[in-house]
């Protein structure tokens, strides 16, 4: 495992989250609604500027049932 998560904006979440397998479902608001058709999981990502803070993206990852180490190759 890496030493951090990178600093990484919304819409880099967005993309990494869709190559892993979740699908655009609708974007209400600042919030993009992502769900995966296979694990039935489904995440909200917050659209704001500047670079998220790490305890929400580790939490983003954890809720996608990704590890670090797959969320750094879907980046």
């Amino acid at each position: 495992m890496l030493a951090r998560l990178p600093g990484v904006q919304a819409r880099a979440i967005v993309r990494a989250l869709q190559r892993a397998g979740f699908e655009f479902e609708r974007q209400k608001g600042s919030h993009v609604t992502l769900r995966n058709p296979l694990t039935l999981r489904t995440m909200v990502v917050p659209i704001h500027s500047g670079e998220f803070p790490r305890w929400l993206l580790k939490r983003i990852i954890k809720e996608a049932g990704l590890t670090e180490d797959q969320f750094r190759l879907y980046l």
